[in-house]
């Protein structure tokens, strides 16, 4: 399985930031989200920071900071900023590395580019996160739908939340993708419970040989 990737979610709050973490734990990866929309508590690479307790050099900057938590091209034209495709080149080389969005795969990043023409430029493989209840078969499918008209390479799924009966398996016999994992609630959310369903999730029979944090 290949150690450069993006996380993608099907909507907004699937817990794509908690799954990214997980990801650069395990593979042993630096992480970087390029588009951060909302600076609050400091964005989400603050919030994976110190959920891993990475070091720096871990933890890319972003490309842009944008202040208020909208969609990237709305948070950016408040800002009096354009978000500028070329820009958003991949950082180079070709250790581990995890990608997170902005929002879904259809957000705009600006008014004449969506979030999935970023992707089919980058050209990496998605890993989709999405809610593992009520909701999640309509926004997934959706959203693999999109992915594949575009010709964008799917790992397959992370459902986060509480455990389903029947979902995990409408979304892979209809979806044609795997279900990676499915990560439930942790309490405590932190690196110890993330490297705990790591290996009880078996994570390592997709990336083989992982490193740990």
């Amino acid at each position: 399985m290949p150690r450069r990737l993006v996380v993608c979610g099907t909507d907004t709050d699937v817990g794509k930031t908690v799954v990214s973490a997980w990801l650069v734990q395990g593979l042993t990866a630096c992480y970087w989200k390029p588009v951060q929309s909302g600076l609050a508590d400091g964005g989400d690479r603050s919030t994976v920071a110190g959920l891993l307790k990475l070091p720096a050099e871990r933890l890319l900057p972003e490309v842009y900071r944008l202040s208020e938590p909208l969609s990237p091209h709305w948070a950016a034209e408040r800002d009096g900023l354009t978000i500028e495709p070329e820009r958003l080149q991949l950082p180079p080389g070709d250790g581990p590395l995890v990608v997170e969005t902005a929002g879904g795969v259809l957000v705009p990043l600006r008014r004449d580019w969506l979030q999935i023409q970023q992707l089919q430029r980058w050209q990496l493989p998605v890993v989709l996160v999405a809610r593992s209840g009520l909701g999640t078969l309509n926004h997934t499918l959706l959203t693999l739908e999109a992915l594949r008209q575009r010709a964008i390479t799917v790992l397959g799924l992370v459902l986060n939340g509480p455990p389903h009966a029947d979902n995990p398996r409408t979304l892979a016999a209809l979806g044609a993708v795997p279900v990676l994992a499915e990560l439930p609630p942790l309490q405590p959310l932190d690196a110890a419970a993330l490297a705990d369903q790591w290996q009880r999730q078996g994570l390592d029979r997709h990336w083989p040989a992982t490193g740990r944090t």
